[in-house]
């Protein structure tokens, strides 16, 4: 999803997320209705299905890298798996910094973090918002080759809501708000 600052990108992953209730209409994510279900229904919906990149990064400041990646699939109800921590974060080259703090580490390892912490549970559809914003050509080729590839392994579906202009010929169907 390309767009100008405003146009709606971030509204419509919260919406297609559940985090947001649509004006009117529903949202069917893997046969179930979110605007159905009740809130902790949904969240638990979201854990098991969803993984999301915020443009807000939210980590946890006082969770080590790995922690904030195995609090995932605690939250959802799933098995924490530590080999899945240590995979994903050597695909974004910062496994070295799994024993350091959010502050430790540079807004672009953070929001590769964030990254890692959005398909550590192999969810079904991954939605997004400005991934690549804060970060190098180098990076930016890194963070795309792990969603795309996450996004393949597990025939999910990849959402990407940016004003990135690097992402536009990766991708192949694209809408413009």
């Amino acid at each position: 999803i390309l767009g100008n600052s405003g146009s709606g990108k971030t509204t419509l992953l919260h919406i297609i997320a559940g985090l947001l209730s649509p004006a009117e209409g529903s949202v069917h994510i893997a046969e179930a209705e979110l605007t159905a279900m009740s809130g902790t229904a949904c969240d638990r919906f979201r854990g098991r299905h969803i993984g999301i990149v915020f443009q807000q990064l939210h980590l946890l400041p006082t969770l080590t890298v790995g922690e904030n990646l195995l609090i995932a699939p605690y939250l959802a109800g799933l098995p924490q798996q530590r080999e899945r921590v240590v995979e994903v974060l050597q695909s974004l080259e910062i496994a070295d910094k799994i024993h350091a703090y959010p502050h430790q580490l540079s807004y672009g390892q953070r929001q590769r973090v964030a990254i890692a912490r959005a398909v550590i549970n192999n969810p079904r559809l991954i939605l997004a918002d400005e991934p690549t914003s804060a970060l190098d050509d180098r990076h930016c080729q890194q963070v795309l080759e792990l969603l795309l590839a996450q996004a393949q392994r597990h025939q999910a579906t990849l959402v990407i809501a940016t004003h990135d202009r690097r992402l536009k010929e990766r991708v192949a169907n694209k809408l413009e708000l």
